[in-house]
């Protein structure tokens, strides 16, 4: 597999030291050791152009340019530069600005007034150099103009390459994904570099017994039989014409039995997605709330026996009321040697309007070691969507690896339907009653 490049640029050990002062500053005489100072962080010239806050730490009086002692509430921001970005700044170096700021971030906070600019830096970063190995664009303190103050700052980017990956429809409708090769920005122009790895299969089967709020029991037999809750997805789906009369038809206040399988160019199931506790409003409600979440299990193929399936992680989604509508997910490892217990990884709230991406950063367990994990694209309610999904290089030995976030995205994706409001009707490949397979 070819990776497309991305650059990792993170900006930490951020520290602020300002000159002593003999008498209160300003007319309210805050003296600048108790007012909160903060920093903005932007890369000039890239398009979209990142922007960032983060809190700024004093330094103590006693330390010196040669003896710093960082604290432990240290920010450490990072960005990303796809290989978008890196084209556009064709060999040219990023600038990284820092703005720095005295006062409260939310401007007039309790009488006291909006902040006051304090100064600015600019950082360059040789990213091109950073495309194939790491660079320290800047590492001490600089000064912040004629104020006197000075800033701590360490910069530097590496390498981050990542696999890309599209869905060629709605992962409803059963579309075959492909790989974005190298070159993104070419690809994404003239429709080249796009080369087909694995296919989708969606189901809905709302004959599937599922279970609520928990993982099915583990697999106590030494052949590894399958769960009993997941023999349906090797069954198929069920049939429009059983459903002869209104009151056999099923309930429409849940939504329960998909199942999103991945196959590999072979046609061999390489990972699946499937929805084990039904997801349905809340009592009295059109929403599924955050205190009984839908959720689905991300399955991987047992190496010596294909038919059987192992849970890989879990992923539970609900819709957010408050500050405004959103899509709540939360992303965890399961741990095989326990009862349908895990490690959390993520929990994450999209627009419901907008969409936005679903980031992993940091992992742990079988997804060892920090920095970026996997990303997908979530378009907003009744929007057409065809997720892309970026994998880090590192976490990837082999394609059943991509599959499982393959299949992760997919029930990503699939989240924004099941949690639309019940009063709302989804579109008919979402629903049982359609004939055939999907």
């Amino acid at each position: 597999m070819d990776p497309c490049p991305f650059v990792r640029l993170t900006v930490d050990s951020l520290l602020l030291k300002l000159p002593s002062v003999t008498r209160p500053a300003g007319p309210a005489g805050i003296h600048p050791t108790s007012t909160p100072c903060f920093c903005t962080l932007s890369l000039v010239d890239t398009v979209p152009s990142p922007s960032k806050t983060a809190p700024l730490p004093l330094s103590s009086p006693t330390n010196t340019d040669q003896t710093t002692s960082l604290p432990s509430s240290c920010p450490s921001i990072s960005f990303t530069l796809d290989p978008t970005m890196l084209q556009r700044l064709n060999g040219r170096c990023a600038e990284l600005m820092v703005s720095v700021y005295a006062g409260h971030q939310t401007g007039h906070a309790c009488g006291v007034g909006p902040a006051r600019a304090i100064g600015r830096v600019k950082v360059s970063v040789d990213t091109e150099t950073a495309t194939s190995q790491a660079v320290v664009a800047q590492n001490g303190w600089v000064g912040l103009g004629a104020g006197g103050a000075r800033l701590h700052i360490v910069v530097r980017a590496e390498p981050d390459p990542r696999y890309v990956f599209q869905f060629g429809g709605e992962p409803e409708c059963s579309p075959v994904v492909f790989q974005i090769q190298g070159n993104w920005a070419r690809s994404r122009r003239s429709g080249c570099a796009r080369q087909p790895v694995f296919s989708c299969r969606f189901n809905v089967d709302r004959r599937r017994n599922t279970r609520s709020r928990s993982l099915p029991p583990p697999d106590r037999s030494t052949k590894g039989k399958i769960n009993s809750w997941f023999d349906s997805l090797r069954q198929g789906n069920i049939s429009p014409r059983t459903l002869k009369s209104p009151t056999q038809r099923p309930r429409s206040d849940q939504r329960k039995g998909w199942t999103v399988t991945i196959h590999d160019l072979s046609g061999s199931p390489v990972a699946a997605a499937s929805m084990v506790t039904p997801f349905v409003p809340s009592p009295g409600s059109a929403r599924v709330s955050r205190s009984n979440p839908g959720a689905w299990l991300i399955l991987r193929p047992d190496k010596s026996c294909p038919t059987t399936w192992h849970p890989w992680a879990r992923l539970e989604a609900w819709r957010e009321r408050r500050p405004s509508d959103s899509l709540g997910l939360r992303f965890e490892l399961t741990d095989p040697t326990s009862n349908g217990t895990g490690a959390s990884i993520a929990e994450i709230s999209l627009g419901l309007k907008k969409g936005g991406e679903f980031v992993i950063e940091t992992g742990s367990g079988s997804l060892c070691g920090e920095g970026f994990v996997m990303g997908s694209t979530v378009e907003g309610e009744g929007k057409i969507s065809k997720p892309t999904v970026q994998v880090g290089v590192r976490h990837v030995t082999c394609m059943a690896d991509v599959a499982l976030f393959i299949a992760l995205s997919a029930a990503v994706d699939l989240s924004m339907d099941a949690c639309r409001l019940f009063s709302q009707k989804l579109r008919k490949e979402l629903c049982a009653d359609q004939e055939g397979s999907f």
